[in-house]
């Protein structure tokens, strides 16, 4: 798996993340819509820990930077 996903691109899922699991666990959304945005959230952690989304690769989307060798 080749990395598709720049370091701004996984602070901001990781931050998205924090804040759906903080407000799932405040009982501010509770559910299914709270349990939908509990299982996004745990793709968007894994999504930013392995710098590849596999969304991006069926429409070329690179978030990160290219090197030239």
């Amino acid at each position: 798996m080749k990395k598709n996903m720049g370091t701004a691109d996984r602070i901001i899922r990781v931050i998205i993340a924090a804040i759906f699991t903080t407000l799932y666990f405040m009982d501010i959304i509770t559910g299914a819509l709270g349990i939908t945005l509990m299982v996004l959230s745990g793709v968007f952690v894994l999504t930013s820990l392995v710098s590849f989304c596999p969304l991006y690769a069926p429409f070329g989307i690179k978030t990160c930077k290219v090197t030239e060798a």
